[in-house]
């Protein structure tokens, strides 16, 4: 249930902001979840909310404008594999 944003995930995000960079008029749209029988919903928001904030920072510290990135923080209102994870949409 870690917000860390794990080692495995950088690369695919380095390339993805290294996109956007000769693109401008694109936008982000994390869409994070957070699931698990042991969370309450207001506990799987706040980890889905910590999760987009990770993926939002590092993809701000590798050149993507804040003002282009939307973050929602769905916490468990998902029943799709895996429960917990950072969606992108371009």
């Amino acid at each position: 249930t870690a917000s860390k944003l794990p080692d495995t995930s950088k690369a695919g995000l380095k390339t993805l902001a290294a996109k956007l960079k000769g693109q401008p008029a694109l936008r982000l749209q994390l869409m994070a979840y957070a699931g698990g029988e042991s969370l309450s919903s207001g506990k799987a928001r706040r980890l889905s909310l910590s999760r987009a904030l990770s993926v939002r920072s590092y993809l701000i510290e590798n050149g993507v404008r804040s003002t282009r990135i939307d973050v929602r923080a769905l916490g468990n209102k998902t029943a799709e594999e895996p429960l917990n994870r950072v969606d992108v949409t371009v």
